[in-house]
């Protein structure tokens, strides 16, 4: 089985810190690889397009984020940048 998470949070998704899943806005899921990279590498362009900055990390992991794509965060009183991250696993 094959997964693409999308998940939006104020760290880029590499982190999973506890309660990651919280973030998690979709869930794709394959059993098929093909199928699962051709949406990966879709979802990859549309971020890619519709954000002015992306990182990867680990050959899993991408980050995207914009400037100005912010929230305000209760506990530092400050305004955090928020990342849309992109997620492949493999699970057998």
């Amino acid at each position: 089985m094959y997964k693409v998470i999308y998940m939006k949070a104020d760290y880029e998704p590499w982190w999973q810190f506890e309660g990651w899943q919280d973030y998690v806005v979709s869930e794709s899921i394959f059993t098929d690889e093909r199928e699962a990279q051709g949406y990966l590498a879709k979802k990859i362009q549309e971020f890619s397009t519709e954000f002015c900055y992306n990182r990867k990390n680990k050959e899993r992991f991408w980050a995207f984020w914009s400037e100005g794509d912010e929230d305000f965060c209760e506990q530092c009183a400050d305004s955090v940048q928020i990342y849309h991250g992109l997620i492949w696993q493999e699970e057998q």
